[in-house]
């Protein structure tokens, strides 16, 4: 599975990890039920997860409005991306 994956084109390109790297690692980590470390290898995958969800539920589910939920995942889901891209940079 592993050898299936898509490489990062920002780290082949210029050697340096995007805001999103570790992104299919962790959500394969999660399907393999690691759960502890699929978060250290990409700790916006539940926030990620959720977000992607409830863009499905928005999609399917027309009567029920989720906007605001979406827009507060979406936020959350990018400032954990940040602090996580930074904090792997120190």
């Amino acid at each position: 599975m592993e050898e299936y994956m898509l490489p990062c084109m920002n780290k082949k390109l210029f050697g340096v990890e995007c805001f999103s790297c570790g992104t299919q690692r962790a959500a394969y980590m999660l399907s393999q039920g690691d759960v502890t470390g699929a978060f250290k290898m990409f700790p916006a995958i539940y926030t990620t997860i959720f977000l992607f969800l409830f863009i499905f539920l928005h999609f399917i589910d027309k009567k029920r409005n989720y906007s605001k939920i979406i827009i507060f995942l979406a936020i959350t889901n990018a400032v954990i991306m940040v602090f996580s891209y930074i904090y792997k940079r120190i």
